[in-house]
């Protein structure tokens, strides 16, 4: 494939750039694996070329985007603080290469933790690895294309109000191979799956849970362009939550299970109001990656 003359560039020129982009990353509190990060998406140099900055000493190396598109995402970076996977339209999860926007909340790699909290469960109970399970607040469909890799004989309900996050989700599930498995619905979260009610063998969702006032002091990366949809929880943080634990037992059967993520700090909140509810039991709080009470999870009596 013959490469047009602007993307193709000398390892001594692309390095001195490397060099500067780290220092303006440090500069202004930005991680500098971010660097690493867009050279391995436009480069297709690898973490070891990079850390050995063997690269350098390369006559031509072909970019996928021209060296003025690199420079100028990376001003948008700097300058916007537009998070690095808005500005290259692609960010990964699990095993998963995923389409994202700046329709679509960024699926962080704590979530990823949901997965194997579902595998946990339908471990234990293994009539639950079949019949249908729900994403609820799909966006990007991480969780769903997590849950279709996982289940391979349940059948997945993708649910989210956003018709520009279910387009997104879409394309992840067709690049991905899992569009025979995983059904769309947009709606206000079980509204369009009322003609399945008492037929879901699982709900799954990291719904929004940031108290509103605490908004605008997220980092600029999460408050001035992810979408406030997909964070604002409400006065508490726990609108979302609440409803859910109040409508799911209408649609999950009996021992099926109940699982959100939550924010840090509202652990004892959600397991008391699950504790309350006569349809749960077996209420449990689980840990993310960092140690921090991240999950709620519980069963249908």
């Amino acid at each position: 494939m013959d490469f047009p003359s602007e993307w193709v560039v000398s390892g001594l020129e692309l390095w001195q750039w490397y060099h500067q982009a780290k220092a303006n990353a440090l500069m202004v509190g930005i991680p500098i694996n971010e660097v690493d990060w867009l050279l391995q998406e436009f480069a297709g140099l690898d973490l070891l070329t990079l850390r050995l900055e063997s690269f350098k000493n390369k006559s031509n190396i072909q970019l996928r985007r021209s060296i003025v598109e690199l420079v100028n995402i990376w001003y948008q970076r700097l300058n916007d603080r537009v998070p690095l996977q808005y500005l290259t339209g692609i960010t990964y999860w699990r095993n998963f290469s995923l389409e994202v926007s700046p329709g679509v909340l960024i699926p962080r790699p704590e979530t990823e933790c949901l997965i194997d909290l579902v595998v946990v469960a339908t471990n234990a109970v293994s009539n639950l690895r079949r019949g249908n399970w729900v994403d609820m607040g799909t966006g990007s469909g991480a969780i769903a294309c997590g849950l279709a890799e996982v289940l391979t004989e349940a059948s997945i309900y993708a649910v989210d109000c956003s018709p520009v996050a279910l387009t997104i989700g879409k394309q992840n599930v067709m690049r991905l191979g899992f569009a025979n498995r995983i059904h769309f619905y947009q709606g206000y979260w079980w509204q369009p799956l009322e003609h399945l009610q008492g037929q879901f063998s699982g709900m799954v969702a990291n719904p929004p849970y940031i108290p509103s006032a605490m908004l605008s002091n997220l980092q600029p990366e999460v408050s001035k362009h992810e979408p406030h949809l997909a964070l604002d929880g409400g006065a508490d943080g726990l609108d979302c939550i609440k409803y859910l634990i109040e409508t799911a037992p209408v649609y999950i059967v009996s021992g099926g299970v109940w699982l959100v993520e939550m924010m840090a700090g509202q652990e004892a909140a959600v397991a008391e109001m699950l504790q309350g509810h006569d349809s749960y039991h077996q209420v449990e709080i689980f840990p993310d990656l960092e140690g921090v009470s991240r999950f709620a999870m519980a069963y249908l009596r």
